[in-house]
């Protein structure tokens, strides 16, 4: 496993597993066979509806809690201070653990001040229910705004794959120190049907998804966290230390940016210019 390391000296594993549309029984099994696999990271968040079935999979695992980096994300429409607080007990019940560790906030809204928001979290560290606060679908103008109000945090979860041009985001990770875990990083599988990742594939024996996901992980700071409900495909998606990528085909993967395929842009985004 590969690690993004903090200057606090904070390790987060660069490969996760994504739960984002996996429910119930196969929630369970998922999370169970991926960290079976040698997950680390599990994702997950309020709105996903499966905080109690991560936490159940978790529960009931080999693994001592402190082995595994956990993160969740506080839903849009309880960003006030009151229902940061009461929704993280909430998911923390759910999780059956007493912290995260990385609590997120996962889509910026409006309704509430941000520096409310973030006042709540860093509040939450103090008392141990998270470890590290961050921010998901953020842009730069907001990554710098909440930075001022709260320089602790140090991630910012956005979509990220070859066909979305990251560029300034990735800028102000890198000035902030911060991390960039890419959400959708196989670009909904449309990496599986480009040839001229396929030809990269067959160079190394690896599929395109295999690929794309170590293009992201060599990356300097950059986790990924591909979602895979079969046992089969989250195997794949692990099996990707064996290898690595020349600079020719980093750069070409690096250059396919210009069809700039936003796939996820609900009607509450923010302005990602």
């Amino acid at each position: 496993m590969l690690y993004w390391t903090a200057k606090t000296g904070t390790k987060v594993p660069k490969l996760g597993f994504g739960t984002w549309l996996i429910k119930g029984p196969q929630c369970v099994k998922a999370v169970k066979n991926a960290l079976e696999i040698g997950y680390r990271h599990i994702d997950t968040a309020q709105i996903y509806g499966n905080e109690a079935e991560v936490g159940e999979a978790i529960s009931e695992s080999d693994l001592a809690r402190e082995e595994i980096f956990l993160v969740t994300k506080v839903w849009r429409d309880s960003l006030n201070k009151t229902a940061v607080l009461r929704s993280t007990e909430e998911s923390l019940k759910k999780l059956k653990t007493d912290y995260v560790d990385l609590l997120l906030i996962h889509w910026p809204d409006t309704r509430a001040p941000l520096e409310e928001t973030l006042s709540a979290m860093q509040e939450l560290v103090k008392q141990q229910k998270t470890k590290l606060i961050g921010v998901s679908n953020f842009p730069v103008e907001l990554i710098e705004i909440s930075k001022k109000t709260a320089p602790e945090i140090i991630c910012n979860q956005v979509e990220y794959h070859p066909f979305l041009d990251q560029r300034p985001i990735l800028k102000a990770i890198g000035v902030h120190n911060m991390f960039l875990t890419a959400y959708s990083p196989l670009a909904r599988n449309r990496v599986f049907k480009n040839k001229t990742i396929q030809e990269i594939g067959n160079k190394y024996s690896k599929t395109p998804g295999q690929i794309v996901l170590r293009w992201l992980i060599e990356q300097k700071n950059i986790v990924a966290i591909p979602k895979a409900a079969k046992k089969k495909h989250a195997q794949d998606n692990f099996d990707i230390f064996d290898f690595q990528l020349s600079e020719p085909d980093r750069l070409i993967l690096g250059s396919m940016h210009s069809q700039n395929q936003r796939l996820v842009d609900p009607e509450w985004a923010p302005n990602w210019d």
